[in-house]
């Protein structure tokens, strides 16, 4: 009995160990185009807000003319998470002011850091080294 535990035990520790060594980064929210963010103009209505920058994060019953665009970033096992919030104020269905900071997409970067983040296991040029290799 106590030698089945053993090996049992041994791959649990091992696998509660792998939260120490990776975290993956967490995205949370509305992240905007920055070409959307720059299009934005007093005196659009709603509509062409939502067509814009897409359904806000957060819509406050009790304001309703105001819009929250929120978004968090989290990336590493010790960073802070950030916290980002673009607000956008109505008065009759239009768009009157906008303030705060966003994160924008970051696809591309984040295309460019995945061997930093995930490891070279998941490198999207592996593949391609591996096919001039053989």
């Amino acid at each position: 009995m106590r030698n089945a535990l053993l090996p049992v035990l041994l791959a649990s520790l091992l696998v509660s160990g792998c939260s120490y060594l990776y975290r993956q980064p967490v995205f949370q929210g509305n992240l905007l185009e920055p070409t959307a963010v720059e299009q934005l103009q007093a005196g659009m209505d709603r509509q062409q807000v939502l067509a814009l920058l897409g359904t806000p994060a957060i819509a406050d019953p009790f304001h309703h003319d105001r819009w929250d665009y929120t978004a968090t970033e989290r990336v590493g096992r010790r960073d802070q998470t950030q916290v980002k919030n673009l607000t956008l104020w109505f008065d009759n269905d239009r768009l009157v002011r906008w303030e705060g900071e966003y994160f924008p997409e970051k696809d591309s970067q984040l295309s460019r850091d995945v061997v930093r983040y995930y490891g070279p296991n998941l490198d999207p040029d592996a593949d391609k080294k591996n096919r001039q290799r053989r």
